[in-house]
């Protein structure tokens, strides 16, 4: 898959908003007043931010509230709705917490709640793909959950929680790539079945099957070298996991450091996450590659 810029900030902003609000909505922290202020600001910030980037990736973004009627069928428009839901709770939540120093908790646990819904209904949005392989798999949307998860914990500055759930959204990642890395190979589709022409022996591509390119090249045949790929998974896992850990973990002296390296930490993980987002997509084999040799 192409490896659009909209969708990967998107996935990732977005996933460390929720995240963050999940923890809030629990109380973790406990803040009230201006430090609440600052908290929420931050998750609303990454949240509807990755959300509005979102819509660059539409090809008439004016239109994507019309998305919202199709909540029965549409995993898209599940997600719309849950995002909605999640920030206007959250919302009438941070504002008892903020102005009136009061804990609604019912509505604080409601806004967790649908905080994670989101996350998942975007992950479904690429499981329910059966055409790419390497997604259609339960392990697509624990990516996305393990990745919120601990992105949340912490931005919300959960130092005994954190690096434990970074561990344990790094094992998920390995498992993800582990399982996942021969699923076009596994699915039984190849250029005989892309064709339909298999029943007649070893079939190979001669010559595409138009001389320019349209939209299906352009989206849905990326290719990306191994030596890459493998760079850029030690490059994202580092990043996203093993320093963060690290910087956490570490006894620092001083209660500036550790803020500073808490901070590190933070911008590490997530330029880690837009990394290994990157590969997400751009490791995903559309079968549709098959029928332009492509795969």
């Amino acid at each position: 898959m192409h490896p659009a810029p909209s969708v990967i900030l998107f996935t990732t902003l977005s996933g460390l908003g929720f995240g963050l609000l999940a923890f809030l909505g629990l109380g973790m922290p406990s803040v009230t007043g201006w430090v609440a202020f600052v908290f929420y600001a931050i998750a609303y910030a990454l949240a509807v931010g990755g959300l509005l980037a979102s819509t660059f990736h539409l090809g008439h973004p004016e239109r994507a509230w019309k998305a919202f009627s199709q909540w029965r069928t549409s995993w898209l428009s599940r997600e719309g709705c849950a995002a909605v839901a999640a920030l206007v709770i959250m919302a009438i939540y941070a504002a008892g917490a903020v102005f009136l120093e009061t804990d609604w908790r019912f509505l604080g646990v409601l806004g967790t709640v649908l905080s994670i819904g989101t996350v998942f209904t975007t992950a479904m949005i690429y499981t329910q793909l059966k055409t790419i392989p390497r997604w259609h798999s339960p392990l697509t949307p624990m990516v996305f959950l393990s990745f919120a998860v601990a992105g949340g914990a912490l931005l919300a500055g959960r130092e005994s929680l954190a690096p434990w759930l970074l561990a344990l959204a790094g094992a998920i990642q390995l498992i993800y790539w582990a399982k996942t890395g021969k699923a076009l190979a596994q699915s039984g589709t190849d250029i005989g079945t892309a064709t339909g022409l298999g029943d007649r022996g070893t079939l190979r591509a001669f010559e595409p099957p138009h001389t320019g390119s349209n939209y299906l090249l352009r989206e849905f045949t990326y290719v990306l070298g191994r030596k890459h790929a493998l760079k850029l998974r030690v490059i994202g896992f580092a990043l996203a996991f093993a320093l963060p850990i690290a910087l956490m973990i570490i006894p620092f002296s001083g209660l500036m450091l550790k803020h500073l390296m808490a901070g590190l930490a933070v911008l590490l993980h997530i330029a880690g996450v837009a990394c290994l987002r990157w590969l997400f997509f751009a490791e995903a084999e559309h079968v549709v590659g098959l029928y332009y040799g492509k795969r």
